[in-house]
């Protein structure tokens, strides 16, 4: 307890010695965590809303009609169609659109198309929604357009589904080596601050190494400082997106470029502070205690 006593003690004092270096040390932190926060938050909300683009796959099986086909499809046949569809795993839910309901639904999207209609054009469909967006080509596999088992179509937007996986892919992909980078960015922008501070003093290190002091003992005081810098600007950086939730966010859902639907969510914000908070702490501690090896080699 009095060594730790002792080592926060000298902390303190070479924080306010060294107030340029600490203040230059607390801002870079401050600087990466906003911009780590700020891409979580928003990095988060872009694969949700590609996970949310990739529910909306789904399969539509279209049954035969008596103008498609030789005959309308019968109840045993759509039975047998939608068991194959249910028993498989790659399938999350089936649903049944009869020929009133797609014309139903027509009326209220296109009214004035479907008023003149004389007759009821739409066939009875099924709509498979896969577990997984990325089976959904799978799933259309399941079925085939064969009048013998009652099927006229089998349509699931091919060249629309290949592009949307691909971009919620490429959306991934980007977001982990982002993070990377700016993590990565960070801590040599924090061990370069950290490394003025060390090397202002590195008379002081030298003389506590001749006198007998230990790498740790030398080493504890710099990594505690950087705890406290890293601590102060991660605080820093989640006051400032904490202003930014509560002014700038407001302003953005209202005005619509990020609305989507409901299951369309950033990350929970206490979560991307503790993030930021833990982060700060480890890029701090780190960046002093590699940037100060160099300098215990007396």
């Amino acid at each position: 307890m009095e060594r730790f006593k002792l080592l926060f003690s000298e902390s303190l004092r070479s924080l306010g010695a060294n107030a340029s270096t600490t203040l230059a040390a607390t801002v870079t932190v401050l600087i990466g965590m906003f911009l780590l926060g700020l891409f979580i938050a928003f990095g988060t909300w872009v694969v949700s809303w590609s996970n949310h683009v990739k529910r909306e796959l789904v399969v539509h099986v279209y049954y035969c009609t008596s103008d498609t086909c030789a005959k309308e499809a019968s109840a045993a046949q759509m039975n047998r169609v939608a068991n194959l569809a249910s028993s498989s795993p790659l399938v999350k839910k089936i649903i049944l659109v009869s020929k009133e309901q797609a014309l139903a639904q027509m009326k209220k999207t296109h009214p004035e198309e479907v008023g003149a209609l004389p007759t009821n054009p739409f066939p009875n469909a099924l709509t498979v929604l896969p577990k997984r967006g990325e089976d959904v080509e799978k799933v259309a596999l399941l079925f085939r357009a064969d009048p013998a088992l009652g099927i006229d179509k089998v349509d699931y937007g091919k060249k629309t589904t290949h592009r949307v996986l691909k971009l919620a892919h490429v959306i991934e992909i980007f977001f982990v080596i982002a993070v990377f980078l700016l993590l990565l960015a960070s801590t040599l922008l924090i061990a370069n601050t950290i490394r003025l501070s060390i090397f202002s003093r590195r008379r002081e290190i030298e003389v506590m190494k001749l006198v007998g002091a230990t790498n740790w003992f030398v080493r504890g005081p710099f990594m505690l400082e950087g705890l406290l810098c890293g601590i102060a600007g991660a605080l820093g950086a989640v006051i400032l997106l904490v202003i930014g939730k509560e002014i700038a966010l407001p302003s953005l859902l209202h005005s619509g470029p990020l609305k989507a639907g409901d299951d369309v969510n950033a990350i929970a914000f206490s979560l991307n502070a503790l993030i930021l908070l833990g982060t700060g702490l480890l890029l701090g501690a780190a960046g002093s205690g590699l940037t100060i090896r160099r300098f215990l080699q007396v």
